[in-house]
């Protein structure tokens, strides 16, 4: 595996671990609440400004890995769909950068 396809790897990993940390944290002083994790991203000006910034990037990249997917055929790559929507940006691009690098 080269360099750049294991960064790529080391980010999504990042990407995944450190921002659930921050969640789990989060319901374990909430109850584990998800309507109280949506709530929070609202709390004011900054916040919602970072929740539409990171939708957008979420959307754009969606777009990008359905176009690529498509004319590639590399099915796999679409794993970073549900990785972007379910755990977060910060894992689905460097996932997406990872399939997409894969040797033939």
């Amino acid at each position: 595996m080269s360099p750049l396809r294991m960064t790529y790897l080391a980010l999504a990993v990042w990407g995944a671990v450190h921002p659930m940390a921050w969640f789990v944290t989060f319901w374990r002083t909430e109850a584990a609440s998800l309507s109280a994790l949506i709530d929070s991203w609202y709390v004011n000006a900054g916040t919602r400004g970072l929740v539409w910034d990171l939708t957008i990037a979420a959307i754009a990249l969606t777009v990008w890995v359905l176009a690529e997917t498509w004319v590639r055929r590399n099915w796999s790559a679409l794993w970073a769909i549900p990785a972007t929507f379910c755990i977060g940006v910060s894992c689905g691009l460097p996932l997406y950068l990872f399939l997409r690098t894969r040797p033939a």
